[in-house]
């Protein structure tokens, strides 16, 4: 009831992703854990099809779903069931945004921008070029589909000058969320789950703040 505003959806996890962020709470996805028990997608649609009559629809998460080069044909699996897609992405693949995009294959982006072009490496583990995350931006912008830009506060990576960056890349946007980051037992960097998180007051006080660059700015999770 949370991940895809206004709807009820099943939420499928795909797992690998080309980040290695240190806040990533879901480290067995991210990181492809061979742990992971690996299901069949006849199986999965055939589970989604039997729960459609009470859901409105699927969020298609991760992991990053984009690194998946089947995402299209899956997602058109689902819209075919006549329910609503939502997706998850951390905006480092454009080219696979604008093929599901034109296809009509989502409803519903949701992107992370994970920090400001200059600390954008330490935020997210990897070698990202941040021009390629600018270019999902534009690309979800201009799309005429709903959706919603997310970037999650954790004391350490970010402030404000970190928020001014990435109100920047975003400017305009019709909405921005700023997410609480909860220290948890499964972190990609373990030594994160003792920092004390931002108060409440923090997080609205970013928003006043991001609200001069977007139409809409809300927190989630406090």
């Amino acid at each position: 009831m949370v991940d895809f505003p206004g709807n009820i959806v099943s939420t499928v996890f795909l797992s690998g992703c080309n980040f290695r962020c240190p806040f990533c709470h879901n480290p067995e996805l991210a990181l492809d854990s061979p742990d992971l028990k690996a299901l069949p997608e006849r199986k999965v649609l055939a589970e989604i099809e039997a729960h459609k009559r009470f859901i409105d629809g699927v969020c298609v998460s991760g992991g990053e779903p984009t690194v998946h080069s089947g995402l299209p044909d899956f997602l058109a699996k689902i819209k075919a069931l006549g329910l609503k897609v939502k997706l998850d992405t951390n905006g480092s693949n454009p080219e696979m945004l604008r093929t599901v995009i034109a296809e009509r294959l989502v409803d519903f982006i949701s992107m992370d921008v994970k920090s400001s072009p200059a600390r954008y490496a330490e935020a997210t583990g990897a070698d990202v070029d941040v021009l390629v995350v600018g270019e999902s931006v534009k690309i979800i912008m201009a799309s005429g589909i709903d959706y919603e830009f997310r970037t999650t506060v954790v004391p350490g990576f970010f402030d404000e000058n970190v928020l001014e960056g990435i109100c920047n890349m975003i400017s305009g946007a019709r909405g921005y969320v700023l997410q609480q980051f909860s220290p948890r037992d499964t972190l990609v960097d373990e030594g994160l789950r003792s920092i004390k998180v931002f108060t409440k007051q923090d997080l609205e006080r970013f928003a006043s703040l991001a609200g001069k660059f977007v139409l809409n700015c809300s927190v989630r999770n406090v």
